[in-house]
């Protein structure tokens, strides 16, 4: 028995279920819908849509949707990336089609008023600010802008003030209509209860709608050019991130990519580069590496800060452990316990009922179809010190780099 459930709407939403024992349900709809979907001149419009749905639909006012399931003592809740954006919600059981509900609500029936959207353009002008004083959250961003350069992914998720202000409830509406389509949404619950119940709920809530469908396609980034970039940015520390483009999420070297950046700056204390720079020498607080896959590319980084004196000596310790580690495969005990520790991290990360549900429904979205652990585990025994070598090799042939100091 598959570990989730499907099913498909006849407007084309689709639906994905797992029966748990808990008094507790979450659930969630994903649409394939963000950040790269917008338009030259609506950038941050896909975060601020996520924003607005809180603010008022045709049936609620703003506080009703905010105290329609916390006065039940659930929560709703969302998020947006590069690539999707999630509506979800915690409740008890016996409150799961309240939460279906409201979700349908604020997803299908949002208006969008000029009003609470001058107020929201505020509280996201507020975060825009937030993110720029924290250097090691925005370096990341300023990197994958620089890796993306002239494409779709090459923006920030937040836009600038500037066009924040001035995108109107008409435009935020010819965004929904043009990226909400239920060909591309997947609603995910994990609950107990069969998966037969989940149908019958979320067909009474989301059945009724329309189908739509996408008129339009994404573009693949095109070919970029290395850069070694120093940028003033007068902060205590330097920061720096040195990475590339990663893998897509339908290529099969993406696991073996993961486990690599994983063994390089996971977040144990015996990955090699906190080993070198932090362990044995003491010179940053914070290293890591990771790597985020897309429908179509990727994006792998590897992170550090400290003093403005060590900065150059910290890229020389991590650009000798890359060569390392394209040149010598891992013994067979190194590649052991790495696995175990990537497969310790999955297993642990399941164990949120929350992050499972939400984990299933863009894999869903994106692969029609989820691994149940058993699958993954097997996945990540079956990679090869080799394989490791030889993604190590093809990924980091051409590094960037940037610093902030």
């Amino acid at each position: 028995m598959r570990e989730f459930e499907t099913y498909i709407l006849p407007n084309g939403i689709r639906g994905i279920h797992r029966q748990v024992r808990s008094s507790v349900t979450h659930c969630a709809l994903v649409v394939n819908a963000g950040s790269r979907d917008e338009l030259k001149g609506e950038y941050g419009i896909a975060h601020l849509v996520e924003h607005a749905l809180f603010k008022g639909t045709e049936r609620r006012k703003a506080y009703q949707v905010n105290c329609r399931l916390e006065n039940l003592g659930g929560e709703l809740n969302a998020y947006t990336t590069k690539e999707d954006t999630t509506l979800h919600a915690t409740v008890l059981r016996h409150d799961f089609s309240r939460a279906v509900e409201l979700i349908a609500d604020v997803i299908f029936r949002s208006t969008f008023p000029e009003r609470e959207l001058k107020k929201e353009r505020e509280v996201i002008a507020d975060e825009i600010n937030s993110y720029k004083d924290s250097p090691s959250e925005r370096i990341y961003d300023d990197f994958e802008d620089l890796i993306f350069k002239g494409s779709e992914l090459g923006h920030n998720i937040l836009g600038s003030k500037s066009t924040i202000a001035r995108l109107s409830t008409n435009e935020l509406h010819s965004f929904v209509d043009r990226t909400y389509t239920t060909d591309q949404m997947v609603f995910s619950s994990i609950g107990n209860f069969s998966v037969n119940t989940a149908r019958s709920v979320v067909e009474r809530y989301l059945g009724s709608f329309d189908a739509t469908r996408r008129t339009y396609e994404r573009t693949s980034p095109l070919a970029y050019e290395p850069f070694a970039l120093l940028q003033q940015r007068h902060t205590h520390q330097a920061h720096g991130i040195i990475g590339a483009r990663g893998y897509g999420i339908a290529d099969k070297r993406r696991l073996p990519l993961a486990l690599l950046c994983n063994i390089l700056g996971g977040p144990f204390a015996n990955s090699i580069l906190n080993i070198e720079l932090r362990e044995k020498r003491g010179l940053s607080y914070n290293v890591e590496a990771s790597y985020t896959p897309y429908s179509d590319s990727g994006i792998f980084a590897i992170y550090f800060s400290t003093d403005h004196c060590h900065s150059q000596e910290c890229v020389e310790l991590i650009n000798d452990q890359i060569r390392r580690i394209c040149r010598e495969p891992l013994s067979d005990r190194r590649l052991s316990v790495a696995k175990r520790q990537f497969i310790a991290q999955m297993a642990i990360s399941m164990e949120s009922n929350e992050g499972y549900m939400l984990g299933a429904g863009k894999s869903y979205l994106l692969y029609k179809d989820i691994d149940t652990l058993e699958e993954a585990y097997k996945k990540v025994m079956l990679i090869t010190a080799q394989e490791i070598c030889d993604v190590a090799n093809d990924s980091f042939a051409q590094l960037s780099q940037l610093i902030y100091k």
